[in-house]
């Protein structure tokens, strides 16, 4: 049995929230390429080059689990995995309308109900958690955490207001666009988690395979393939509509090393996304008995991580002393937050 320790998952789910937090930020260092096509390479990287790699390097009979996984479970995480993948390119193209810090959010923030909430619903043991030593408590880190995001979304909305981005009708309509991108992956982004529980049953094979901590990255492949080929297709199709497959031949005048520099960017930005959910897999199992708080917890770190980023960026420039002061609160009670539910788990391991 591989021993628990929350503290430690709470950590590593703090190193995801900075990779996943980030990755979208090699973006800007791509020259001369439209958004499709850097999305097309990333995803090769996040969704497939990189959970194979990573799982062949970390899992015992990688291939073998995948083969002789229950169908079941691994066509459900397939599945539930491409519905995700409409959620991530409604998320990639929110961010292009609303902002970084925005855009997260509201999506992650939606995520990291519907996530949470919907496992413990389909698979049950709602009530068992929260009741066990220590439950209430993780409870109590998961409302303050929901506080917390909702302070940094009001904060996201009244910097839109002080910076003036509604002013006009063109942009008061991609504020609307981007708010109903932002829901809908926000929405679908929960589903992921629920590809997730489905595919537990190879994680549980892994294991037995001697793969310990590293488990969950039988189960990632599935997951992410799911969510490739919904992407593939899409900008493929889009690619050769708008014609801008050709990008990756360099037939748009950008020279051989501005091309390689673009392909190590969009490279550099997909195995950040995966490395999100290699930890994400990491903490997940070491949070033990209170495993289903990972996703709230990882998604809220995803929040506040985005919001340092969104600083750093400058994205909150020239807004008013209180619009900041809110925001600086919300971030202080998401950190108390992922140490109470922290907290909340130690006690519960410590009880068993």
């Amino acid at each position: 049995m591989i021993p628990s320790s929350p503290i430690l998952g709470t950590m590593l789910h703090a190193i995801g929230g900075v990779s996943a937090s980030s990755c979208y930020v090699p973006f800007q260092k791509t020259k001369s390429w439209s958004w499709g096509t850097f999305w097309l390479v990333q995803a090769m990287f996040a969704w497939i080059l990189m959970p194979v790699i990573i799982g062949l390097l970390t899992v015992n009979d990688f291939f073998t689990i995948l083969v002789e996984a229950p169908s079941s479970a691994f066509w459900g995480a397939f599945i539930l995995g491409a519905v995700y993948g409409f959620g991530s390119m409604s998320f990639g193209v929110a961010i292009r309308y609303i902002g970084y810090s925005l855009t997260y959010t509201l999506a992650i923030g939606i995520s990291a109900v519907v996530g949470t909430v919907l496992p413990l619903a389909i698979f049950g043991g709602m009530v068992e958690y929260f009741t066990n030593p220590g439950g209430l408590i993780v409870l109590v880190g998961m409302l303050i955490s929901m506080a917390g995001v909702a302070g940094c979304g009001w904060a996201g909305f009244r910097r839109e207001k002080e910076l003036n981005t509604v002013a006009d009708k063109s942009l008061k309509s991609n504020m609307m666009i981007g708010l109903v991108l932002t829901i809908i992956a926000g929405v679908l982004s929960g589903v992921f988690n629920i590809s997730l529980e489905f595919g537990q049953p190879m994680a549980d094979m892994a294991a037995a395979h001697g793969a310990g901590h590293f488990q969950g990255n039988a189960k990632l492949i599935v997951s992410t393939a799911g969510c490739w080929v919904v992407n593939v297709i899409w900008f493929l199709v889009l690619g050769i509509r708008q014609n801008t497959l050709r990008e990756f031949t360099g037939k748009t005048g950008i020279n051989g090393k501005a091309l390689m520099r673009n392909l190590v960017w969009s490279a550099l930005a997909g195995t950040m996304w995966f490395f999100q959910f290699f930890f994400y897999g990491l903490g997940h199992v070491s949070m033990g008995r209170f495993q289903f708080a990972s996703w709230v917890l990882h998604m809220s770190m995803l929040i506040f991580f985005s919001y340092i980023i969104g600083v750093i960026m400058k994205e909150w420039k020239n807004i008013s002393r209180s619009t900041y002061f809110l925001l600086v609160v919300s971030l202080i009670i998401l950190v108390v937050s992922f140490g109470i539910i922290a907290y909340g788990s130690t006690v519960g391991e410590s009880n068993l």
